[in-house]
């Protein structure tokens, strides 16, 4: 991913919505708190399981982190990933 200079944080950070399978919710969430981008996991209730934060140096990392960790968490039935693009 790739942002012109100005338009995105300076420290790439994303929130993902996860559905787990069912009965693994708790299983999920304790491995993606082994995930040393992943800063907040959270259980939650309604559409999806679990909220991830995940932070990383740079924006191919926080890609690297969600591709090739998360998203292939044995439980992990789907993921929504929000990039966030300014916050406070």
């Amino acid at each position: 991913m790739r942002f012109a200079e100005g338009d995105a944080r300076e420290v790439p950070l994303a929130f993902v919505m996860i559905t787990a399978d069912i009965g693994r919710e708790g299983d999920v969430l304790n491995e993606l708190k082994k995930i040393e981008h992943v800063k907040e996991a959270c259980l939650t209730y309604g559409v999806y399981d679990i909220v991830a934060k995940i932070e990383a140096e740079t924006w191919d990392k926080l890609k690297e982190v969600m591709t090739s960790k998360v998203r292939r968490l044995t439980g992990v039935r789907s993921t929504l990933t929000m990039i966030v693009m300014e916050g406070t």
